[in-house]
């Protein structure tokens, strides 16, 4: 019945329904297959793999540089967001392509300068190693690679908004004698709120499965900087299936987890915004 009722737009029953083919055989069937594979082995195989010990700091090892490179992304991607809007840099049409690059260019492509550039006989690497610091094969390599993958999320999120946020209403907190702080603060991050948060758990889900950009810079020294990516690899060249997938199935729960809750945030956000506009 549903199907035979008219519609104003035209087409609609065929689009609908390509809409569903599509997403059931690209989108929802290989993860279906994906979530149902460990248990072909058995529970038993599926709790070896969670009770490895290996495993365990590999997760810790994802989930901890990504969570600390999406927070250092937080402050930048702002900032850029802002300047891009507001302040219209020379060379702005350089800058505004330079973050879309992540998007454009192979990630392991990225890991490879990104090695090149910090390894010991690199340009970075060199200076950092005068001052005794490390950055290629340590976690903290690994955090920067995933910030330069998250980066134009956050951008990319705020931005719009920005461009349809007011400027009078940044003028009218001026005028009112805000500092720049309090116009941040009141008047500027309750707007950006919820596209910060968006932006936030999109940068948090993609640094969480990123292999690519990771793998040139982190050393991949088990219980230290290898992650939990490179750890699937590793077992499926092993033939391990059963625990491939199931460190998969955690990545892919733990990053729907992560979309889940930011996407309830940003309701609130938004819900809170609207009610400071109606009173």
């Amino acid at each position: 019945m549903f199907f035979l009722r008219r519609h104003t737009l035209p087409g609609f029953p065929l689009t609908f329904g390509i809409t569903l083919l599509w997403v059931g055989l690209l989108v929802i069937l290989p993860l279906l297959a994906l979530i149902l594979r460990p248990w072909q082995d058995g529970t038993a195989a599926i709790l070896q793999t969670l009770h490895d010990a290996r495993v365990f700091a590999a997760f810790r090892v994802s989930f901890g540089c990504a969570l600390l490179a999406a927070l250092l992304d937080l402050p930048l991607g702002i900032l850029l967001a802002w300047t891009l809007v507001r302040l219209r840099p020379p060379g702005y049409k350089i800058i505004n392509a330079c973050i879309d690059l992540p998007f454009a260019i192979p990630t392991s492509v990225t890991g490879i300068t990104l090695a090149t550039l910090y390894g010991p006989n690199g340009w970075m690497g060199k200076l950092l190693a005068h001052a005794g610091l490390q950055v290629a094969f340590t976690p903290t390599g690994i955090v920067i690679a995933l910030m330069f993958v998250g980066l134009p999320f956050l951008v990319r999120t705020i931005e719009p908004v920005l461009q349809n946020f007011p400027l009078e209403v940044e003028e009218a907190a001026f005028l009112l004698g805000a500092t720049p702080f309090q116009k941040f603060y009141r008047v500027i991050l309750p707007a950006i709120l919820p596209a910060t948060l968006s932006g936030f758990g999109l940068a948090f889900a993609r640094c969480i499965g990123e292999y690519g950009s990771v793998i040139f810079i982190a050393g991949n020294q088990p219980f230290r900087s290898e992650i939990a990516p490179l750890l699937i690899v590793m077992r499926l060249q092993e033939f391990d299936y059963s625990g491939a997938t199931t460190i998969a199935v955690m990545l892919l729960f733990t990053a729907l987890f992560c979309l889940g809750g930011v996407s309830f945030l940003r309701q609130r956000a938004s819900r809170g915004l609207i009610m400071e506009e109606t009173k």
